[in-house]
C-alpha cells in the first residue's frame, strides 16, 4: 500500500491486552510494518469477548495488519534484539521496570539501535510513587477523575458509578503512545538528531489529561465538578429524552436560535419567548421545567421520528445508537466506519474502518489482512526479515 504514509516504517511490538496493540493497530493502518511479538499460546486477548472455532472474534480487529511472531522473550532475547536492530519502534506494555527485569531495558536496545524510538505503556507511568503497582483500564479511570463524573447525581440512586463501556484507559494511552513515537521520529529525521528516545505514557495521565478546566477551578476556589448525570451543566437545553418506544434521544438545543427553533417542534412556542429561557444562563438556571417539557415531548413520538422532526428543522440530536444501529447505518457504511471483511480463521465479519483518511481517499483496502493466528509469520520474520538459518525456529 504504497500511498499510505506509513509504508517503510518498522514497529515492533511487545504488547498484550489492549494499549500497546491498539496503538500499533493504528500505526499498522497507516501502512507501518508491525512484527507483533506473542508469547507461546499467544496474546492473553486471544481469550476474550466471543469466539467462532476458537479464535476470538476481537482479535480479528485486534491484530490486523500485523506480523504474527511466537516468541519466548526469556529464551529468545538475541531474536529480539536483532529485530530491535532492524526496527524504527518498539512498543511495550508491560508492567513498569519489566524490560529491565528481561535484560532488554532502553539501554541494552538503544546499543543496539541508538536510533530506536521506545514507546512504554504501563499503568502509572516508569517513575514515581505508584509505579510498581498493577493497572488495567478501570483503575485508569477510577484514578484518573473519569469514574467520579460518570456517576449519578448526588441523592439520586446508591448505584456505584458506571464504566464508560469500553477500555477507554487502554484506548487513550494507545493513541498518546502513537502521537509520542511521532513526534520522536520526526525529531529524530526531520529535525535530525538521528537519535531514538524514550516515550513514557501511562493511563492514569491519558484519563487525567481529559478533565478539561477543572484543575485550575479546583485551585482557584477549591470547586469540585460532580456528576451531571445525561445534561451539560454549562449549557441547556442539552440532556437524554425518553421516547414513547423505550429508546433514548440526545438533544442539544443550547444557542437562542436553535432553541427557538427546538421550541417550535414540540408546540411551545412561548417558552422561547419566556424572559426566564432569553439566554443560555437563563435557561441554565431553570433546567427542570425546560427538561420536563422537552421529555413530555419525547414521551409522545418514538425515537426515531422525534430525531427525524427534530432534524428537519435543524435541531441537533441523535437517537442512542447501539452496536447494531452503527453496522446498519448508511453514514457508516457510505464512509466505510463500517466495512465488510473476509477473515479465514472466523469467515464473513465486520471491522471498523479507519478513523484517519487522507485526501479523502476510501478505506477500502485498509484491511490488508485480518488478526492472524498465532506465530503464522514466524518463518517469514526470523528466516526472511533476519535471516536466521533454519535450525534457530
Amino acid at each position: 500500500m504504497s500511498n499510505l504514509p506509513l509504508v517503510g516504517l518498522k514497529v515492533v511490538e511487545i504488547g498484550h491486552y489492549i494499549a500497546a496493540p491498539f496503538c500499533t493497530r493504528i500505526l499498522a493502518d497507516l501502512g507501518a510494518e508491525v512484527i507483533k511479538l506473542e508469547p507461546p499460546g499467544g496474546d492473553p486477548f486471544r481469550g476474550w469477548g466471543a469466539a467462532k472455532d476458537r479464535h476470538s472474534v476481537w482479535f480479528s480487529i485486534h491484530g490486523r495488519n500485523k506480523l504474527s511472531v511466537e516468541l519466548d522473550l526469556k529464551r529468545d532475547r538475541d531474536v529480539l534484539l536483532r529485530l530491535a536492530g532492524r526496527a524504527d519502534v518498539l512498543v511495550e506494555n508491560l508492567r513498569a521496570g519489566q524490560l529491565e527485569r528481561l535484560n532488554i531495558g532502553p539501554d541494552v536496545l538503544h546499543a543496539v539501535n541508538p536510533r530506536l524510538v521506545i514507546a512504554r505503556i504501563s499503568g502509572y507511568g516508569q517513575d514515581g510513587p505508584y509505579r510498581d503497582k498493577p493497572a488495567f483500564g478501570a483503575i485508569g479511570e477510577a484514578i484518573g477523575g473519569l469514574r467520579h463524573l460518570t456517576g449519578h447525581p448526588g441523592g439520586t440512586t446508591e448505584l456505584p458509578p458506571p464504566r464508560c463501556g469500553i477500555s477507554i484507559s487502554d484506548d487513550l494511552a494507545g493513541l498518546y503512545a502513537a502521537i509520542g513515537l511521532l513526534s520522536a521520529l520526526w525529531q529524530r529525521d526531520a529535525i535530525g538528531t538521528g537519535k531514538g528516545r524514550i516515550v513514557d505514557v501511562n493511563l492514569v495521565d491519558s484519563v487525567f489529561s481529559l478533565m478539561e478546566g477543572m484543575l485550575p477551578e479546583y485551585a482557584l476556589d477549591g470547586r469540585v465538578r460532580q456528576p451531571a448525570g445525561a445534561t451539560l451543566p454549562t449549557a441547556s437545553p442539552t440532556n437524554t429524552y425518553p421516547c414513547a418506544d423505550g429508546r433514548w434521544l440526545c438533544i442539544a438545543g443550547n444557542s437562542d436560535l436553535i432553541f427557538a427553533r427546538l421550541m417550535a417542534v414540540i408546540g411551545r412556542r412561548e417558552m422561547a419567548a419566556d424572559p426566564d429561557y432569553r439566554t443560555n444562563g437563563l435557561r441554565c438556571d431553570n433546567r427542570a421545567p425546560l427538561d420536563a417539557a422537552i421529555a413530555a415531548w419525547t414521551r409522545s413520538q418514538t425515537a426515531k421520528d422525534a430525531e427525524a422532526m427534530l432534524e428537519a428543522a435543524d435541531v441537533p440530536c441523535s437517537r442512542l445508537f447501539d452496536i447494531a444501529d452503527c453496522a446498519a447505518d448508511p453514514h457508516f457504511r457510505a464512509r466505510q466506519a463500517v466495512q465488510d471483511v473476509e477473515d479465514p480463521l472466523i469467515g464473513r465479519t465486520l471491522h471498523p474502518g479507519p478513523t484517519i483518511r487522507l485526501d479523502g481517499e476510501r478505506a477500502e483496502d485498509v484491511v490488508r489482512w485480518t488478526g492472524p493466528e498465532v506465530g503464522a509469520h514466524t518463518e517469514h520474520v526470523l528466516h526472511t526479515l533476519l535471516g536466521l538459518p533454519r535450525e534457530q525456529a
